[in-house]
């Protein structure tokens, strides 16, 4: 689960994280209040949206000419129109795609004297098995240039379960971070306290950029960016009441409902399958044969005829699915159950696209008699094989 900037500082904050002070709005009405609690004379507008650049993303109605997601302002009056410009419109990013998103929500923060930008993450490091800080000293909007053109100036520190960030971790930290005087005194400090936050809070991933060192020489947490382990938030309700339904697809929010493991892609072939391996082995094999997967869904080992029906509605109500490709292999799962839930569905939503089904396994027998007897117009398959290249040559022509 993602969370805003403003959201993500204040947990920081209780960390012990220094953050500049700011106001979050959700309307126009606030725009005043906000600016002036706020003592300038530097006042940085940004954007509230779940994808990053958005300082180089450009707003759909304004115009290529028009300044980005974040902008800085040198007066109430300039402070203002940022606001009233941003707010309800789209914006776009390298990472919203063409489509972008509307910015409903805006940050008015107090301004920083930059002397530095540095940039830090923490992440867990699937080749160590560690939780990770990644820094460099190359902060700022282009730090994926950085790590292309020039990996050498990023680093890596593992942190180790047992023992926590120690003295040596910050150490080396600061180190790579070229960090003196105040600034390495409260940079040593602050990624302890982050390697708290990241841990107790049970967060995916923390991202800092920029972190800066002031023209005082101390650090600052200038932007911040958090997600957390969806499978952990039982644990953090204080976290689940910053959820943001309007930054999420509507498709995914119905699939959590029923606890579909639903991710919405761009391709054409809505994929229904069991289990995380099979459905990845699915969606490889549709790109084999040349076509592209629309979602990622496993309906789980224990589904429901309701739970399939309700898959199967999500899928369909992607518009950009042209056929359906359901794999099942029976083993927790009954394919009678799955071949129920496949045609109560396919007549709820009056199915008007190609249909594949592949089943093998348990009950699969009385799976394929109710599929024959169902009057639904759709394709048998072996195998997989035999079922991606149906799907595909249905979709394609």
């Amino acid at each position: 689960m993602n969370i805003h900037e403003y959201q993500a500082k204040q947990i920081l904050k209780d960390f012990g994280a220094p953050v500049a002070s700011g106001v979050a709005i959700t309307s126009l009405d606030e725009a005043e209040a906000a600016v002036d609690a706020l003592p300038g004379p530097v006042w940085v507008v940004k954007s509230q949206i779940h994808a990053g650049g958005r300082g180089k993303g450009a707003f759909k109605e304004l115009g290529p000419d028009a300044k980005g997601g974040v902008r800085v302002s040198f007066s109430r009056d300039e402070a203002l129109a940022n606001i009233k410009e941003m707010f309800g419109n789209t914006l776009v990013t390298l990472q919203t795609g063409e489509s972008g998103k509307q910015v409903n929500r805006l940050y008015i923060e107090d301004g920083a004297q930059i002397d530095r930008e540095l940039y830090l993450s923490i992440l867990v490091d699937r080749e160590t098995s560690l939780v990770s800080f990644v820094v460099s000293t190359e902060g700022g909007m282009d730090i994926e240039t950085v790590a292309h053109d020039t990996p050498e100036l990023i680093h890596t520190v593992g942190i180790h379960a047992g023992q926590g960030c120690t003295d040596a971790d910050a150490a080396s930290l600061a180190d790579a971070l070229k960090l003196e005087g105040n600034a390495r005194d409260e940079g040593m400090t602050l990624f302890k306290n982050l390697y708290e936050a990241f841990t107790s809070k049970d967060m995916s991933l923390l991202e800092i950029n920029p972190l800066i060192v002031t023209s005082e020489n101390s650090i600052q947490v200038l932007d911040a960016k958090v997600s957390f382990d969806g499978n952990a938030l039982f644990r953090h309700p204080d976290i689940m009441e910053l959820r943001d339904l309007t930054e999420e697809d509507s498709k995914e929010i119905e699939a959590s409902k029923f606890d579909l493991a639903y991710i919405a892609l761009d391709g054409e072939i809505g994929c229904m399958v069991n289990g995380a391996g099979l459905a990845m082995a699915t969606m490889d094999i549709i790109k084999l044969y040349g076509a592209e997967p629309a979602n990622f869904l496993d309906v789980g080992g224990g589904a429901t005829t309701e739970k399939v029906t309700a898959a199967f509605k999500i899928i369909t109500a992607d518009p950009n699915v042209k056929g359906i490709l359901v794999n099942i292999f029976g083993g927790i799962m009954r394919c009678d159950v799955i071949a129920e839930g496949v045609v109560q569905a396919a007549r709820d939503v009056s199915l008007e696209v190609p249909l594949v089904v592949r089943l093998e396994g348990t009950r699969v027998e009385e799976g394929k008699a109710i599929l024959s007897e169902s009057g639904l117009n759709l394709i048998a398959a072996n195998d997989l094989d035999d079922a991606a290249q149906k799907i595909v040559k249905a979709v394609r022509g």
